[in-house]
């Protein structure tokens, strides 16, 4: 494995930092809002199906007792 020196290195990390494309302010404001919303969606769904197998359960349950 070949080693660089402290300097080199440096400019490498320079270098490929340059490479890199930065997203838009509107990017990031859209893909935060759609994160939020998808969290939603999906907190909804969960309580859903949980509020789901609580009333089965429930209803089970009820017959034995």
């Amino acid at each position: 494995m070949a080693r660089t020196n402290p300097l080199q290195f440096i400019q490498q990390v320079r270098s490929e930092v340059a490479k890199v494309v930065w997203p838009t302010r509107r990017e990031v404001v859209l893909t935060t809002v759609m994160v939020f919303i998808m969290a939603t969606i999906t907190a909804i769904f969960f309580a859903l199906v949980d509020l789901g197998i609580r009333s089965g359960l429930q209803g089970v349950l009820s017959l034995f007792g």
